[in-house]
């Protein structure tokens, strides 16, 4: 049987903690933030964790590894 491999997209978005969780970045911060209020500028800073929902598929994705 082949190995399954990484998803390299997922690789760069995502980080496993040591309990089994999944933290990201938040999306929409990257342009366009001029349009934004002060306050959901700073509420989108920083990483927040992933619901449990989709960690399964995306922990399967990684493989099990962390980056």
């Amino acid at each position: 049987m082949p190995k399954q491999k990484t998803h390299k997209g997922t690789k760069k978005r995502f980080r496993l903690t040591a309990n089994g969780k999944l933290k990201h970045r938040c999306s929409g911060t990257s342009h366009l933030a001029s349009r934004m209020t002060h306050k959901r500028k700073r509420n989108l800073r920083g990483t927040t964790v992933l619901k449990t929902v989709d960690t399964v598929r995306l922990v399967e994705a990684l493989c099990h590894n962390s980056y």
